[in-house]
């Protein structure tokens, strides 16, 4: 046991670390502490060579954080400067006057003459005494060399309140004393690197207002993401956090694309002119003439299937089931003219969406007919002015593609499918019979459905043949004819009113018509372009009239429209596939996005600018601070840049041969930062019009980064990984941040993270279960709103900055996918949108709650 020396005022310590065996040399971090050097000590502590020891071992104080009588453990900050701090073991009947002794700890914390000792509510420490019994509950004290408290200061921010016993960061000679030996081998801590724990004093923006108690009562947020925790350090000076909703509110101003990908039939023209399609949960009805829209937003998940009435004044469509109650499957009628819903039913009786759906044609249209696209593909029948169920039966069908009642029986049902056509007879006791004209293991996928005037049947399929069937006099159907249309698949089937039939095919892009009325003869054909892809769904612009007008649907998410006899043009245009790039222009009301189809395409307002095909996947996109050049990161670790002006391609750059998920360029634009899937950040040298690009330097990382950030200075970045961790960057250094602390004051240009202290009240809100992942989020260009989007399609519009549970929102629910972008246009206008698997693009306009 070492000496003690009751006239030393105090000792700089470390507390020990237990190791199992004899300690080697060892230096760094780890487990969130710092070691350092060796002990020679029999016991494992090491000695101070400067100071003697302070307390005898008898009065140390316990494990746990006991204070006797005789001393106690306390850190001591340097109020001018709290990267430096220390802390110390004290003796309390030292007979040292206590003035000499703050003078002697001030040596300590490098400061010159230091007189003063306060707590941190600012109150003075003025004896041993006040220290045994006043202060005996408090750990951590200032020191200054002035009459200034802390809590007074200009400019000086306190540490976290934080247990000595816990954590301990010595800043002078390191001494570590016997205090407790159990007997087990420890490793001494020696002296330890200074932590920078503040960003440096030209990026912090002081405010005299702010007082360290203000400062002091804003805990750091903790969020648990994927079952991890993450702790998220507050600025010093931000707006004040208002937890009441926002006074705008979302309201749907315009849908672009088409649904043609994964769809069938779904395109009709109402009495009015309009083109009634769906895209995502929303139903749409676009006025060519007057260019706008109308929709129908009853919907809480995508729509799959639906119905125009025999009036074609009343639509019944069907919804996939998502997660909740009111997200389950249903149909819903409702009214073209105005928008109301008119009934809804089939609610809890839809396992997993509704597939089919179709209205009978002799009673008015008073039976609706359901497939319920789960396991067993339940077929039935419903009087949807009550919502009465007359009958079901298991189909037990796989893929059942489409259903329709016969013209001239409305008792008589058919469904189609995958190696499936069946008649229905649905009796009065309300069971079915059934007679399977194709059945399994047959091949044939039957895509499409018609009938000819006197009842035939007329059918399509996956291998480009037009059937027809017949019925013989004793009520059998047989093959009256068999012709092949297309190669490949034929996807949609109309019939006119003269008796042409019209097909379109999905593989051969072609329309051909079949006049019925000569066993089939084709009449003519065309071919659609190959950039707007294959037939998904066709429909006659002015329905009984002759004239050979059509809309076409596209398997490429277009609309197109012409005749037979003249050339299609596009109508609508759409990404068809994941769309993951959207930017915004600097200082105009346009946008770009950049999907996965390999299309890099410009909007202003409703209207599509330019649409240009580069050779590869897309999955970010950024717009130059200056306006002319457009770039987008590829899947295949290629930087592609655009002039924003023609659309024209200017550059191809190869950056590495992982996918670019998040690019930006500074405020300047003269740096553009990359974040790579591999998880490195990449940096290159821009010109001025951001059309020459040279690569300056790359930042090395390990975890796959999604969302990025710069600075207001340009000195920094931020980042969000694929498992959300926020890491920092230094532009400077050309290294990554490890403190979080230090950069907790930094003022970001944008805010597209989508974790943060200013953005954690979207994490742990306790208004929604936090069942899915935020994938999406945007700050407001005014810095008052904020915008989210999850994994489940919902999307919230918060009051920013957003940093408690309580925040309120304004939600909407368009999406069955994942919400994969939302960004405010230049003016706070607009929001635009991205999400789900058919690369819906939605303009929300932000109007007054």
């Amino acid at each position: 046991m070492l000496d003690s020396d009751e006239d030393s005022p105090f000792t700089v310590i470390s507390l020990p670390v237990y190791t199992p065996e004899p300690p080697a040399a060892s230096y760094g971090k780890k487990n969130g502490m710092w070691y350092g050097g060796t002990s020679t000590a029999a016991s494992g502590w090491s000695r101070a060579g400067t100071r003697k020891q302070s307390v005898a071992e008898s009065d140390a104080p316990p494990p746990g954080g006991g204070k006797p009588s005789s001393g106690r453990v306390i850190r001591i900050i340097n109020n001018m400067d709290h990267s430096i701090q220390c802390r110390v073991l004290l003796n309390l009947r030292t007979s040292q006057p206590f003035e000499e002794v703050l003078e002697d700890l001030g040596q300590v914390l490098k400061m010159s003459g230091a007189k003063r000792m306060y707590t941190v509510n600012g109150q003075e420490v003025r004896s041993f005494s006040q220290l045994r019994n006043e202060f005996a509950d408090i750990e951590t004290f200032y020191l200054g060399t002035v009459l200034v408290p802390p809590a007074l200061s200009p400019g000086v921010a306190a540490l976290p309140i934080e247990s000595p016993i816990r954590r301990s960061r010595s800043r002078a000679n390191v001494a570590a004393l016997p205090i407790a030996d159990d007997g087990r081998g420890r490793r001494a801590r020696s002296k330890s690197r200074p932590r920078i724990l503040y960003a440096p004093e030209g990026e912090i923006i002081r405010n005299t207002d702010y007082t360290l108690l203000e400062v002091l009562k804003e805990e750091p947020i903790r969020v648990t993401i994927r079952g991890l925790r993450r702790t998220f350090y507050p600025p010093i000076h931000h707006p004040p956090i208002d937890n009441s909703p926002p006074e705008k509110k979302m309201q749907l101003d315009w849908v672009y694309g088409y649904r043609g990908a994964d769809a069938r039939k779904n395109l009709w023209v109402l009495p009015t002119g309009e083109l009634l399609y769906y895209v995502a949960a929303i139903a749409v009805m676009y006025d060519r003439d007057e260019e706008s829209q109308r929709h129908y937003i009853g919907h809480t998940e995508d729509i799959q299937c639906m119905e125009l009435h025999p009036s074609r004044e009343l639509v019944a469509s069907g919804q996939r089931a998502g997660r909740g109650r009111r997200a389950q499957a249903h149909i819903r009628i409702w009214s073209t003219d105005t928008l109301q819903t008119l009934h809804v039913f089939g609610m809890a009786e839809f396992e997993a969406g509704v597939s089919a759906v179709a209205f009978s044609q002799l009673n008015g249209g008073s039976y609706v007919m359901a497939v319920d696209s789960g396991r067993e593909s339940i077929l039935s029948v419903w009087q949807w002015q009550w919502g009465h169920l007359l009958g079901k039966v298991a189909t037990l069908q796989e893929e059942l593609t489409g259903a329709a009642f016969h013209p001239l029986d409305d008792n008589l049902l058919i469904t189609h499918g995958k190696g499936h056509l069946a008649f229905w007879n649905r009796r009065k006791d309300g069971f079915f019979e059934r007679t399977d004209i194709i059945k399994p293991p047959s091949r044939t996928h039957v895509t499409a459905l018609q009938f000819e005037q006197d009842g035939d049947v007329v059918t399509a399929d996956s291998d480009g043949f037009i059937t027809i069937y017949s019925v013989d006099a004793d009520g059998a159907y047989f093959v009256r004819m068999e012709f092949e249309g297309h190669i490949k698949g034929i996807s949609s089937l109309v019939m006119l009113s003269e008796g042409t039939l019209i097909s379109g095919g999905e593989r051969d892009r072609k329309i051909a018509a079949w006049d019925s009325l000569q066993n089939y003869k084709r009449i003519t054909e065309t071919k659609l372009p190959e950039v707007a892809g294959g037939v998904r769904s066709i429909y006659p612009q002015r329905p009984g009239r002759n004239d050979g007008n059509l809309y076409v649907g596209t398997t490429k998410n277009n609309i197109m429209e012409g005749s037979l006899q003249r050339r299609f043009n596009q109508v609508v245009f759409g990404h068809n596939k994941q769309l993951l790039g959207v930017a915004v222009h600097p200082d105009d009301e346009m946008f770009a996005t950049a999907g996965n189809d390999k299309n890099i395409a410009l909007w202003k307002g409703h209207k599509l600018v330019f649409a240009t095909q580069v050779g590869y996947e897309c999955v970010s996109l950024t717009w130059h601070p200056g306006g002319g050049a457009l770039a987008a990161g590829s899947t295949e670790g290629h930087l592609i840049v655009l002039n924003a002006d023609a659309g024209a391609p200017v550059c191809t750059i190869r950056v590495c041969g992982s996918p670019l998920n998040c690019l930006h360029y500074n405020n300047a634009g003269d740096v553009l930062a990359i974040g790579s899937q591999n998880g490195s950040i990449y940096l290159f040298r821009v010109s001025r019009d951001g059309f020459s690009y040279k690569k300056w330097n790359k930042i090395r990382g390990a975890q796959p980064l999604m969302q990025l950030d710069w600075s207001l200075d340009g000195n920094f970045l931020q980042s969000v990984t694929a498992d959300y961790d926020l890491a920092f960057w230094d532009i400077k250094a050309l290294s990554p941040e490890k403190s979080p602390m230090a950069m907790k004051d930094v003022k970001w240009s944008t805010y597209n993270s989508t974790v943060g202290f200013l953005v954690s009240g979207m994490w742990n809100n306790r208004f929604y279960p936090m069942t899915s992942l935020i994938t999406t989020s945007s700050r407001s260009s005014a810095h008052d709103l904020l915008i989210s989007g999850d994994s489940d399609g919902y999307l919230r519009l918060f009051r920013y900055p957003c940093a408690s549970a309580k925040a309120e929102y304004n939600e909407m629910k368009v999406y069955s996918g994942a919400v994969f972008s939302a960004r405010f246009m230049f003016n706070d206008r607009c929001l635009v949108t991205s999400g789900g698997s058919e690369a819906a693009l939605l303009l929300w306009e932000l109007v007054e709650d």
